[in-house]
């Protein structure tokens, strides 16, 4: 899937502070996908995504203060400086890869894309319905 190379590259592209690229991504993300289903969908999502990735890396331990806007982040940055670079990289790309799945889900693959390339300024190919470039 594009939306999952994408994140693949984007996660892996600057491994000495892998947490603060990570973090980077996540409010980049954040801004664009709150203004269009709000805070509490956007906090929905995210709880949801560490639940189920908590599966493979159980230090992503969910919580209520990281419902809170100020807060949300800054747990998952603590998280993150306990593990190395590489755990940082393959934790952060499966829980973006689950948001973004869950929220292609409900909104579409087309509009989650678009989201995402908006949000990380990718400027990657559009595919239509019968899978043709535009």
């Amino acid at each position: 899937m594009l939306r999952h190379q994408i994140i693949e590259s984007l996660t892996a592209s600057h491994p000495k502070k892998a947490e603060d690229a990570a973090i980077v991504l996540w409010e980049q993300m954040a801004t664009q996908i709150i203004s269009i289903i709000g805070v509490g969908g956007f906090n929905s999502l995210y709880t949801r995504s560490l639940f189920l990735t908590q599966s493979s890396f159980p230090w992503l331990t969910p919580s209520v203060s990281s419902l809170q806007t100020d807060q949300r982040f800054a747990e998952l940055k603590k998280y993150f400086e306990g593990q190395s670079p590489a755990q940082v990289i393959e934790a952060n790309n499966r829980l973006l890869c689950t948001f973004t799945d869950i929220l292609a889900s409900l909104i579409g693959e087309e509009l989650t894309s678009s989201i995402l390339r908006s949000a990380w300024s990718v400027h990657a190919p559009v595919q239509d319905d019968q899978g043709f470039k535009k």
